[in-house]
């Protein structure tokens, strides 16, 4: 009879203190502490980037050539690049200077096919063995310039591929407005392309931002100086790529709706604003000088954000990944 009272009280506690539910944390794209990776990113120059944690490296817009437009750039003492003079001309990708800076790459993500992004790409693509996230058009230039078809991932936006280490929002986005609002673009046939393409060949061929969730950052990038504010509703990015060429004054009210719609992100960092027809080692006083009124908008729209100003091959580490908020589940047993 004594065993029997001890065996009740047992099962009375067990009763009385089980818990009903084990509480964890929702996977629900939030990441509730900082024990990831460091991740740096390192300003290519134009619109491109390096992002990687050491393991996998991510490249947004790779275009390292640089190549010298008699048209557009008084000569420089010292620069003895190929010399191009028209739109009809077809310059090669300058290998030395790619060789130089790009060791590795995973994926290369592509906001469109403008010479200034898409140039290098092919040659990368074959040297790295990288995987190209783009729209269709500019897979075929990829693809027409030999690159593997299983390296090609085609992207319309609204995609959103989890790649393990880390996961990409492909979200449709818009070119800036080149040529005082007067810009067209038109597609070339995927079966008439002619490489080495010439400079008037690289289309647009549609334009994509990019939402890259990587370590617990959330890394918003727009390769151009444009965007479409509804498909912004609800992300909330702690680091954004924002194009700062003057082209974004033909947009009304540029930066504060972007800040407004992304919740005034902690960090801004200019895109697309040097002077990409340079060489690196010259300097780019005009383009600096430009980009004070670039900060000046951003600092006005959202007085909390910090804006760094990324420099060629000058890795930025960026802050540990903000600590967001979870709402528990109840794993019922």
């Amino acid at each position: 009879m004594k065993r029997c009272w001890h065996v009740a009280l047992v099962l009375f506690a067990i009763l009385i203190f089980r818990p009903l539910g084990t509480a964890t944390e929702s996977a629900s794209g939030f990441h509730a502490r900082n024990t990831e990776a460091t991740v740096k990113m390192t300003y290519l120059g134009n619109a491109g980037w390096e992002i990687t944690d050491g393991k996998t490296t991510i490249l947004l817009d790779p275009y390292l050539s640089r190549i010298r437009y008699s048209k557009r750039e008084a000569d420089i003492a010292g620069d003895n690049r190929p010399t191009y003079f028209d739109s009809n001309d077809r310059p090669e990708p300058d290998t030395a200077v790619i060789d130089a800076h790009i060791k590795r790459a995973d994926y290369v993500l592509l906001s469109h096919g403008h010479f200034d992004h898409m140039m290098d790409v092919p040659y990368i693509l074959k040297k790295t063995g990288a995987n190209l996230i783009a729209t269709e058009a500019n897979l075929n230039v990829a693809y027409a310039y030999g690159v593997n078809r299983q390296q090609l991932i085609p992207a319309q936006g609204g995609d959103d591929y989890d790649f393990g280490a880390f996961s990409v929002k492909v979200i449709p986005s818009l070119h800036g407005a080149l040529i005082q609002k007067r810009y067209v673009d038109s597609d070339i046939n995927p079966d008439n392309i002619k490489t080495p393409l010439r400079l008037i060949d690289y289309h647009e061929g549609g334009t994509l931002a990019f939402l890259i969730r990587f370590h617990g950052h959330q890394i918003l990038s727009f390769g151009s100086m444009n965007y479409i504010e509804n498909e912004l509703k609800g992300l909330k990015p702690d680091v954004v790529l924002v194009g700062a060429k003057p082209e974004r004054n033909e947009i009304y009210d540029y930066m504060g709706r972007l800040m407004r719609v992304l919740s005034y992100p902690p960090l801004v960092m200019p895109n697309h604003w040097d002077d990409f027809f340079l060489p690196y080692w010259a300097p780019q006083d005009r383009a600096l000088k430009q980009l004070d009124s670039f900060i000046a908008e951003v600092k006005k729209a959202s007085p909390t954000t910090k804006v760094i100003v990324g420099k060629h091959f000058q890795p930025i580490i960026l802050p540990d990944a903000p600590v967001r908020k979870v709402r528990p589940t109840v794993n019922r047993q």
